[in-house]
């Protein structure tokens, strides 16, 4: 993915870490995920994250895994009154390394416990945490009660259709 970066958060080779039973853990700033900015009332915080790799019997030989967890608080823009709100990261993906060009396997396709991840030398941690985290993100983020925006000068227009609803009321007494 990435060739510079703080070196701590790369996997040079995806598939010897996942070999080796390897893991690798750490601590992203949201600030650094320029990507997730868009939907972030706030880029203050942080998400820790953890990557550890496994073999698992496959059908012709064993197979990679990497296991991604994520946990951390983003504060998410609420799309009612447009207030910032928190929101709980909590990740955990299942991902079977392949490499470009390599056909994803039927078994991988037909199973949603794990997520093909296509891979062609190194493996950015941070850009992968935010990957999941854009995924992870609720479409419209609302709190559970709250107000809409009100006007300049806090008072609420009146809607243009009661305005039309009265005329026709009016129209149709004659």
């Amino acid at each position: 993915m990435s060739q510079h970066g703080d070196p701590s958060r790369i996997i040079p080779d995806p598939f010897r870490f996942a070999a080796e039973a390897r893991t690798l853990e750490g601590v992203g700033a949201v600030a650094d995920m320029l990507r997730l900015s868009d939907a972030l009332a706030s880029s203050v915080g942080q998400v820790s994250w953890r990557v550890e790799g496994s073999m698992v019997e496959g059908v012709e030989a064993p197979e990679p895994r990497l296991r991604l967890t994520v946990e951390g608080e983003l504060q998410l823009c609420c799309q009612r009154c447009l207030g910032g709100m928190a929101w709980p990261v909590q990740v955990d993906s299942v991902l079977q390394p392949v490499r470009s060009g390599q056909p994803i396997p039927e078994d991988e396709l037909e199973d949603d416990e794990v997520d093909a991840i296509e891979l062609d030398g190194e493996l950015d941690v941070l850009a992968l945490v935010e990957d999941e985290i854009l995924l992870a993100l609720p479409i419209a983020p609302r709190h559970q009660v709250c107000d809409a925006p009100q006007p300049e000068g806090g008072t609420s227009k009146e809607s243009p259709f009661a305005a039309l609803a009265s005329l026709r009321g009016s129209h149709s007494a004659n």
